[in-house]
C-alpha cells in the first residue's frame, strides 16, 4: 500500500484507475479498495482526487497559470468538474485562490 500511495503522490495526474492501482498492489480491485480505505480512511478515488487538487493548488501558487491549463495538467478532463472539486476541497474557486495568494504577496 505504501508503494501505491507514493505512486499517487509522485504523479497524481497520470492514469490511476482502481484497476491500475490494484494491479500495482498485486491485489484484486475489490480487496485493494477495501484495504486502501481501511488504511487511509478514504477510497483510492478520493485520495487521487485530493492529491490532484493539492498539486493544482501548488501549481496555481507557483506560476498562476491559466486555470484551464492547470485543470487539464492535473488530470481533470473537465474544467467545470475541476472548479467544483477545487471549491469543495478548499472552500474557494481556483480564481479566488489565486486572488488570495496575490493579496497575501502584496501584503508582505
Amino acid at each position: 500500500m505504501t508503494r501505491t500511495v507514493r505512486r499517487i503522490e509522485r504523479d497524481p495526474g497520470q492514469d490511476l484507475s482502481l484497476s491500475v492501482l490494484a494491479r500495482e498492489a498485486r491485489l484484486s480491485p475489490y480487496h485493494f479498495l477495501r484495504t486502501f480505505r481501511r488504511l487511509t480512511g478514504v477510497t483510492p478515488h478520493q485520495y487521487v482526487r485530493r492529491a490532484r487538487l493539492r498539486a493544482a493548488a501548488l501549481r496555481l501558487a507557483a506560476d498562476a497559470g491559466r486555470v484551464i491549463d492547470v485543470a487539464f495538467g492535473s488530470g481533470f478532463g473537465d474544467v467545470s468538474n475541476f472548479n467544483h472539486a477545487f471549491r469543495s476541497e478548499f472552500g474557494v474557486s481556483p480564481r479566488a485562490h489565486i486572488a488570495q495568494l496575490e493579496r497575501a504577496c502584496r501584503g508582505r
